[in-house]
């Protein structure tokens, strides 16, 4: 991305998420493991991108405040991609999660806007040259900007991730609780993205549910394949699925993990957001969808920790 204004940006446009792999790895494996762990700063680095409907930063960032706490930076009108565009940008720091807000004033160039988050490289080479090595394609090759570097990576399965570095290294607060990278894919796709994530983020599962309630995804009375990952990028919640899904599920890329549901939702509405789905309980664990001003869907969840 090159920036034209306010550096800060950066860690908006930058889109990525984790995978597991199965099967005893290698030795050659466990060093890329190891490897790939150094390059991770912290998941508050981890931001989500958010692209809203034009016109809709302000009332979007005072609801997602109003529901969650938090602050945010000046609105800046800027270019965060490596060709000609124009966005508006803010970056909001809440105690759920981080997120870059982009409300695009042209249109958004190719693959922008796909992306989900944006990863925080300690060596951002390092970074680019694991992510081939794990079988992730460079989608965008890395770019300078006014205050780094940055590229966009896909896993397999069709999963785009941005990859970014600073020259000065951010400091950001850590999160009060890590939000869920969440990733819907199918049976043919998840081992190979599994494998390639996992050696990638250095992560792990911990927790692999077969016969999950189809509930969790609007379809009650059926299962399909859950997966909790962890790693030094944050938390990533796979879904196996045939693809017959309800709306709004597979329009989310993150779930937010809140103390208080019900409570969380009434402030939701209070500020203009709208509930779309649930609260569905299971498993000790009760989960909404909600929609925010601008478009932004999200998923909120409490309890139930299932890694």
């Amino acid at each position: 991305m090159k920036r034209k204004a306010m550096a800060w940006v950066l860690p908006a446009l930058l889109v990525a998420l984790s995978v597991v792999g199965s099967g005893a790895p290698s030795s050659a494996q466990n060093e890329d493991r190891a490897a790939a762990t150094t390059t991770a700063v912290g998941p508050q680095y981890d931001t989500t991108h958010v692209y809203v409907t034009p016109g809709a930063t302000d009332a979007f960032v005072a609801s997602w405040e109003a529901t969650f706490g938090g602050s945010h930076t000046a609105k800046v009108v800027t270019t965060v991609t490596p060709t000609p565009s124009t966005t508006e940008s803010e970056l909001v720091f809440s105690p759920v999660g981080t997120l870059s807000v982009f409300d695009f004033h042209t249109p958004v160039p190719y693959p922008f806007g796909s992306e989900r988050t944006g990863w925080l490289m300690s060596d951002f080479d390092t970074g680019v040259r694991l992510a081939r090595k794990s079988g992730a394609q460079v989608v965008v090759e890395p770019f300078d900007d006014p205050i780094g570097r940055d590229a966009v990576v896909q896993f397999p399965g069709g999963v785009n991730a941005q990859l970014y570095w600073h020259t000065k290294v951010p400091s950001y607060a850590p999160l009060e609780t890590v939000p869920d990278n969440r990733v819907y894919l199918t049976a043919d796709s998840v081992d190979a993205f599994l494998r390639s994530y996992l050696r990638f983020t250095g992560g792990r599962i911990v927790a692999d549910q077969r016969a999950a309630d189809g509930g969790d995804l609007g379809r009650p009375g059926e299962t399909y394949r859950r997966l909790a990952l962890r790693s030094p990028y944050g938390n990533t919640v796979v879904s196996v699925t045939d693809g017959h899904l309800p709306y709004p599920f597979g329009r989310e890329t993150t779930g937010y993990a809140v103390k208080d549901l019900p409570a969380t939702l009434r402030r939701a509405g209070a500020a203009g957001a709208k509930v779309l789905w649930g609260p569905y309980a299971s498993g000790g664990r009760s989960s909404a969808m909600v929609e925010f001003p601008g478009g932004y869907v999200a998923e909120l969840h409490q309890g139930g920790d299932r890694g």
